[in-house]
C-alpha cells in the first residue's frame, strides 16, 4: 500500500512538472528585422508574447542546436552574418552571443549533432559551408567552403551525424556527403549526387524518426520525393513520387515546406501560390504518403513547425504577417485552426522548443 502511495505521489508530481513545462515558439520577421518570441500553451494552442529581439538585418533562416540551448539567426542583407543565442531554460529568452560573417546570403542552416558546427547553403552563392561553433554556442569563421550547382537551398546532417545531404534548386539534384564531426570536413560520398526531374527545383527536405525514409519537397513543380534511406552508405533510393497542389490547382507552382508529425503518421507541405497546407497519411511499413486533405492557411506560407508533442502545428504567412496556430487530430492528422497572430513584417521561418 504504501509503495502504491508513493507512484501515485511521484504520478502528481510528474503531472505537475508537465503542466508547468514551457513550449517557446520562435518567429524569423524578415523585413522588420526582429524574432518574435512566444509562448505556446500546450493545453489550448494559445499564444503568448515573451519578447521581440531585433536583429538589425533580413533574418530568415534559423536553427536550434541539438541540447535545445542555443539558436542561430541568419541575415540574408549585407554584411551576411549569423547571429548566435543563448536560449534561457526558464523563460525561453534570447541573450545575443553576438554575431559572425558568413561566406554569402545563406537560404538555410543547421547545427550538426556536438553543437560544434554549422552547416549554410547558399542559394545566389551557390555553395555550402562549414564554420565552427565553440564552446559558448558562438559561431566562428567559415571553416570550409564548397561550390555547389546552382541555387543551394537546404543542408542537414542526419541523425548519426555521420552524412550531410543539401539541395541544389537550380541543379535539380540533392548532393551527399560524408562528415567528419572530428574536423569539421565535408567530402563528397558515392555517389555524390542524386538527380531529380529537370526543372523541379529541390528544396527542403525531412527525415523520418527512424531514418529509413527521407522525403523531399520540390518548389518549382511542387512534387514531393519519397526516399528509401540507407544509413549505413548515406545513399537514397527513390520509391514515390506525389504533388503538393491542391485539386484543380491553376498557377506556377511555389511550394516551400515539409514536416512531419513526431509519431510519423503524417505528413505536411506548404504551397505558396494556393496558400495551402496538404496533409498525407505516410504508411508505416514503406513510408508512401497518400494525399488526405488542403487548408487553405496564412497567405504565403513560406515555413512552418509542429511541436514536439505534435499536437500543433504553426504556420507562418510572408504576406499576411501573421501566424496560425493548428491543432492536430493524432488519428486523422486533420488541421483545426486554433488562433491567428499578428507577428512581425514577413514572417518566414518557425522553430518551436520546448523548456526544461
Amino acid at each position: 500500500m504504501r509503495f502504491r502511495f508513493i507512484l501515485w505521489i511521484l504520478a502528481l508530481m510528474s503531472t505537475s512538472i508537465a503542466a508547468r513545462a514551457t513550449t517557446i515558439v520562435y518567429v524569423a520577421n524578415a523585413d522588420s528585422q526582429e524574432i518574435s518570441v512566444l509562448s505556446l500553451s500546450r493545453d489550448s494552442g494559445a499564444l503568448t508574447p515573451v519578447e521581440t529581439v531585433a536583429v538589425g538585418g533580413i533574418v530568415m533562416p534559423m536553427a536550434v542546436s541539438a541540447d535545445k540551448r542555443a539558436l542561430y539567426a541568419t541575415m540574408r542583407s549585407q554584411p551576411f552574418r549569423v547571429a548566435s543565442f543563448a536560449i534561457d531554460a526558464a523563460s525561453g529568452r534570447l541573450k545575443k552571443l553576438g554575431e559572425s560573417a558568413l561566406a554569402d546570403s545563406m537560404a538555410n542552416i543547421d547545427v550538426d549533432r556536438s553543437g560544434r558546427w554549422l552547416f549554410a547553403a547558399s542559394y545566389g552563392g551557390h555553395k555550402i559551408t562549414v564554420n565552427a561553433i565553440d564552446k559558448d554556442g558562438l559561431v566562428g569563421a567559415v571553416h570550409q567552403l564548397i561550390p555547389t550547382k546552382p541555387n543551394a537551398h537546404a543542408i542537414h546532417v542526419d541523425f548519426a551525424n555521420r552524412f550531410v545531404f543539401a539541395t541544389s534548386l537550380g541543379g535539380d539534384n540533392i548532393s551527399s556527403w560524408r562528415f567528419d564531426a572530428g574536423t569539421g570536413m565535408l567530402s563528397p560520398n558515392e555517389p555524390a549526387l542524386i538527380p531529380t526531374a529537370s526543372k523541379s527545383g529541390p528544396r527542403h527536405f525531412v527525415w523520418d524518426a527512424a531514418q529509413r525514409r527521407l522525403y523531399l519537397l520540390c518548389e518549382l513543380d511542387a512534387a514531393l520525393y519519397v526516399f528509401d534511406y540507407d544509413a549505413a552508405h548515406g545513399s537514397l533510393r527513390e520509391v514515390q513520387r506525389t504533388t503538393a497542389l491542391p485539386p484543380g490547382f491553376a498557377g506556377k507552382p511555389w511550394a516551400a515546406d515539409l514536416h512531419l508529425a513526431p509519431d510519423g503518421r503524417h505528413l505536411y507541405a506548404s504551397e505558396r501560390t494556393s496558400s495551402t497546407l496538404t496533409t498525407y497519411a505516410v504508411d508505416a511499413a514503406s513510408g508512401q504518403l497518400k494525399t488526405l486533405s488542403q487548408v487553405l492557411t496564412e497567405k504565403t506560407p513560406r515555413g512552418f513547425a509542429i511541436d514536439s508533442a505534435g499536437r500543433y502545428l504553426i504556420a507562418s504567412g510572408q504576406e499576411s504577417h501573421a501566424i496560425a496556430v493548428y491543432a492536430i487530430d493524432p488519428a486523422s492528422g486533420t488541421l483545426s485552426l486554433v488562433q491567428r497572430y499578428p507577428v512581425g513584417k514577413n514572417p518566414n521561418w518557425v522553430e518551436i522548443v520546448d523548456l526544461p
